[in-house]
């Protein structure tokens, strides 16, 4: 499919999105306080939430390799399979350790249907459509985030919060499942002919290189991390203050829900600010109010603090995306993408398990603290576009950009 084409497969794709991201949105909390009730202190619950990030960790770059050379579809519903069956079982486990090891699996199925999805946007968008078509497609994970907690929410609580948290994983199972409904001719087949026109591969160190691209992944990290450590550990934060779990999930779903509001107006604040300006003033301002969390602040005012940051959390994933694929070089979008998620597992991996020491020592506020630190020295990194934004570039360049890509085999 020729870039700038027909965007029903967008529109799929961000169905798609929805219910995966949806599933683990609920089940991530809902992993938390099945932990917490089968025994799970602060830093057990920060090894639950690290080992959710640890196979995709060693997976990113060998499946973004492979989605350069051939197709990104295929990724889709293996990812389904994955984040449903480790849903399903994470609340069929009975000891951490089982846990553990489901929420890996989930977080690997997580991650082949993310690589797959993206590398299609990237494939099958114009450059100058990228910020538009990444925030779109974004706004599926943001839905998602935004429906799961709450549903979380209304099923965890109770005297026994083990069994209602295993209801909550369940479900989660069945409506990553439903995900597969929106799967259908999502991409064009690639002949064998075209893949075997495809050109050596890019080292990695030369893709990390490029302009942009490792820049693009700081942001990354540091803004998936915060939603990470969010969703992770409200739930703790709300068991110390006395924070009912229907609660903690509305306030998630606040955070989310001002997310899609900023992706909905992202193409405007783009124009007014620039993409640098924009990620610079949105980190800095998301740092301080991640610290803002430790402070034993009313509910209203944790509601308007979260309902600030989603907004500013919602600028880094697009753009951090457009800016790593227009930075790497032919041929090696994907592996880039790849490696960019290769970073946020990274600090999925590593954020939780200093959450946790952090919690464990100073108290589980603390790990916000320790957010706000990273977001601020992101928003100290000069990201500058590899390519003139879309709405600089002239009509020429553009059509030359786009020819470009269409003569690229798929």
């Amino acid at each position: 499919m020729a870039p700038g084409g027909n965007r029903g497969w967008l529109l799929r794709l961000v169905i798609a999105f929805s219910f995966a991201q949806g599933a683990v949105s609920m089940a991530r909390p809902a992993v938390s306080y099945r932990a917490l009730a089968l025994g799970a202190d602060e830093r057990a619950v920060g090894v639950i939430a690290g080992v959710y990030a640890l196979l995709p960790l060693f997976a990113a770059v060998p499946l973004g390799r492979r989605t350069d050379h051939g197709r990104c579809a295929p990724l889709l519903p293996i990812g389904v399979v994955l984040i449903s069956g480790g849903c399903a079982l994470s609340g069929l486990a009975g000891s951490l350790w089982a846990m553990a090891l489901w929420s890996g699996v989930m977080g690997l199925g997580h991650l082949c249907f993310v690589i797959g999805a993206q590398s299609l946007v990237a494939r099958q968008s114009a450059p100058h459509e990228q910020d538009r078509n990444f925030g779109h497609f974004t706004i599926g994970a943001s839905l998602g985030q935004l429906i799961g907690p709450i549903a979380a929410g209304g099923l965890i609580g109770g005297a026994d919060m083990a069994r209602t948290s295993a209801l909550a994983l369940l479900v989660a199972g069945a409506g990553a499942a439903v995900a597969f409904t929106s799967l259908w001719r999502i991409e064009r087949p690639v002949s064998g002919k075209a893949r075997t026109a495809q050109g050596a591969r890019v080292p990695v160190g030369r893709i990390l290189r490029a302009r942009g691209v490792p820049g693009g992944i700081l942001i990354s990290m540091a803004v998936l991390s915060a939603t990470d450590i969010l969703t992770a550990y409200l739930p703790v934060v709300g068991e110390h203050r006395g924070i009912d779990p229907a609660v903690i999930g509305l306030l998630l779903s606040l955070r989310a829900a001002a997310t899609i509001a900023c992706r909905l107006v992202l193409t405007p604040l783009l124009r007014l600010l620039g993409r640098t300006l924009l990620l610079t003033v949105t980190c800095l301002l998301a740092a301080l109010l991640c610290a803002g969390i430790a402070l034993p602040v009313p509910v209203w005012a944790l509601a308007l603090m979260l309902a600030v940051l989603g907004f500013c959390l919602g600028v880094g994933q697009p753009l951090s995306m457009t800016t790593v694929v227009q930075g790497s070089p032919d041929g090696a979008r994907s592996t880039a993408l790849a490696l960019r998620l290769t970073g946020n597992r990274l600090g999925q991996v590593a954020a939780p398990a200093a959450a946790g020491l952090i919690a464990g020592v100073a108290g589980v506020a603390a790990p916000f603290v320790m957010l706000g630190a990273l977001l601020l020295l992101s928003s100290g990194v000069a990201l500058r576009s590899p390519v003139a934004p879309a709405q600089d570039r002239s009509p020429a360049e553009g059509s030359e950009r786009t020819r470009l890509l269409r003569r690229t085999p798929r």
